[in-house]
């Protein structure tokens, strides 16, 4: 397996392709060289024996023309065999013919039982017929190639003989299969530092791209302060360069992604409205924990859930948020933990791709508006409880006076009542004016609480004095009570005795004759003041308790403007309490009395502005 994967690698690639190159080369070089040898050594060793073939065709015809035939025949043959023997040619046979092709005599000795007979051979017969040039390459019976050449023998214009040679190659084959092992020797040798030198190229080629791999790889897992060593100024030192420049680059992107990132994910998470993201598709991809907030959401984030179903959006208002043109809406969510559903405002935002158009999915914002709603919702009932407030008493003061001017004036009685009547009213106006500027300028915070250190005991006997009178009236028991821990305090005098005197005020109000109040101080396990008023009175019922602090608010309304009150007191006593950094709340069984109590600090505390 391991050996299969090295010839897919490129340092493989590189070294059988240099060895495949040099070895056809030198193969190519080889087969010329060789043949071109062989040729050379070929056409050498033919043309020495037609040099030797035409040196003894010369040195024999005057003996085969002159004595051929004579007397002296045996002398002619002893010559020539003497010519033959001086004209040695290793590993060659030398026949001498006469113009018949009978063999006269031969350069070997063994082949002199063939003295007398003819040579048959072509080449021997186009000797004899005058044609100079005869060769061929024959096999002896021994196996062993041999080349053949015949020259004609001319006395004069005449054919007298041939000279016949037959001569050994084995020398010349030996000399070829030498040169090929030393060619092959030198191509073994040539392929092997090929192959070393293929080895030290491509490990100088592949040991920057294994480098670079390396790097490669570790910057994909996340490591960016590794860099690429440069090994050249070539194209792999260039590559290098590029490499490490790169792995800045995207260094110093991510790094701004991940600061963008995060500065986007603390956005989202801090910001005081709920964002959604969907796809395409409408699906929620993103969400943060305000909306999750807004919308209920228990344990993971809804993500992957249809935003229409998790807005529970009606069926045409899905139609216009899937083809983008849903702007917002006004949704009653319920929030997390139960409770009374908030008006929440949801605004769309398609994202629009850059590239061939359409809706790359949308962005939902969510704002609560509950309290604003509630706020403008409390604007124009306070609008129009002070409408109704004070037109009440314009309207009686208007139809009064019309009445006197009408003739009732004449009448000293009747004149005296309507009058009565009309300072009553006035008054009334007068106290709604003061309550609502004094509201105003808690509202405000206008001016500063005149903090001093207050007798506690003192001050709740002061309050029970103020309504003496109207005490006596009713007849009811008024008790005051202060635990020694709480003896004095720090606050504004003149704002909390207007406090206890809306209390008060409104305990006589509601209480029937015979009853009993009770102001009582004490130091709460915080640390802070505690006072109470307790009455027996007719109570309040539970749906009304939670809107009792609200300006203009009467649980009886006919009953409470007939006794005289503006329906401000309690929440003027609640905006004192708090700008004295304290609280107030009312505790109350219908027909078993009511329990109000506000809490302020003991301790001085400076900065509260009213």
């Amino acid at each position: 397996m391991k050996g299969r994967s090295f010839f897919r690698t490129i340092q493989a690639k590189l070294i059988i392709i240099y060895v495949l190159l040099i070895l056809i080369a030198m193969q190519l070089i080889g087969v010329y060289f060789v043949s071109s040898m062989k040729n050379s050594l070929t056409d050498n060793f033919t043309k020495d024996l037609k040099a030797r073939a035409e040196m003894l065709s010369t040195l024999t015809a005057d003996k085969l023309g002159s004595e051929a035939g004579t007397a002296g025949e045996e002398t002619a043959v002893e010559s020539l065999r003497g010519m033959v023997n001086n004209l040695y040619i290793s590993g060659a046979e030398i026949q001498v013919l006469d113009a018949s092709g009978k063999i006269i005599t031969t350069s070997v000795p063994s082949q002199n039982d063939y003295v007398g007979q003819r040579n048959t051979q072509t080449v021997v017969s186009r000797a004899l017929q005058g044609i100079s040039d005869n060769e061929e390459y024959i096999i002896a019976d021994d196996n062993v190639r041999k080349k053949v050449v015949a020259k004609p023998v001319l006395s004069g214009d005449k054919v007298v003989g041939a000279i016949y040679i037959a001569a050994d190659m084995k020398d010349l084959y030996a000399t070829m299969s030498r040169i090929n092992s030393v060619f092959l020797s030198g191509l073994l040798l040539a392929l092997a530092l090929t192959a070393v030198l293929c080895v030290i190229l491509a490990h100088t080629i592949t040991h920057p791209i294994k480098e670079m791999t390396r790097h490669a790889t570790a910057v994909a897992e996340g490591r960016f302060n590794r860099k690429m060593p440069v090994f050249g100024n070539d194209e792999i030192g260039q590559l290098s360069q590029a490499f490490n420049y790169m792995t800045g680059r995207l260094r110093e992107a991510l790094s701004q992604n991940e600061e963008e990132k995060e500065k986007l994910a603390s956005i989202l998470t801090n910001m005081s409205d709920g964002v959604v993201a969907t796809d395409e598709s409408g699906v929620v991809i993103l969400m943060n924990t305000r909306a999750a907030d807004m919308l209920g959401a228990e344990g993971p984030l809804p993500e992957g859930a249809p935003l229409d179903e998790l807005l529970g959006l009606d069926h045409e208002q899905s139609g216009s948020l899937a083809q983008g043109n849903a702007q917002s809406a006004m949704l009653h969510l319920s929030p997390m933990g139960g409770g009374d559903p908030n008006i929440v405002r949801v605004t769309f935002t398609p994202i629009h791709r850059r590239e061939g158009g359409g809706i790359a999915g949308t962005i939902a914002v969510l704002q609560d508006v509950t309290e604003q709603e509630n706020l403008e919702e409390s604007r124009r009932e306070f609008v129009a409880n002070v409408s109704h407030e004070l037109r009440t008493p314009l309207t009686t003061i208007k139809s009064y006076v019309e009445a006197l001017d009408d003739g009732a004036l004449d009448d000293p009685q009747l004149a005296a009542r309507f009058v009565g009547v009309i300072r009553n009213e006035t008054e009334r106006m007068i106290r709604l004016v003061t309550d609502l500027l004094h509201l105003s300028r808690l509202d405000s915070r206008e001016s500063s609480l005149r903090i001093q250190q207050t007798d506690i005991s003192e001050m709740l006997e002061d309050v029970a004095d103020r309504f003496s009178f109207q005490i006596r009236q009713k007849r009811i028991h008024i008790s005051t009570r202060v635990r020694k821990e709480v003896a004095t305090a720090w606050l504004d005098r003149d704002q909390i005795d207007q406090v206890l005197g809306n209390l008060v005020s409104n305990a006589l109000k509601y209480t029937p004759e015979g009853g009993t109040i009770q102001l009582e101080a004490l130091k709460t396990e915080d640390g802070m003041l505690a006072v109470s008023v307790r009455d027996s009175g007719i109570g309040i019922p539970k749906k009304d308790i939670e809107r009792i602090f609200e300006r203009f608010y009467r649980v009886d309304k006919a009953r409470s403007r007939n006794m005289g009150g503006t329906g401000l007191g309690l929440s003027i006593a609640r905006e004192i309490v708090k700008a004295h950094g304290g609280s107030i709340s009312l505790q109350s069984e219908l027909n078993e009395g009511s329990l109000v109590t506000f809490t302020l600090p003991l301790k001085e505390q400076r900065g509260n502005v009213l």
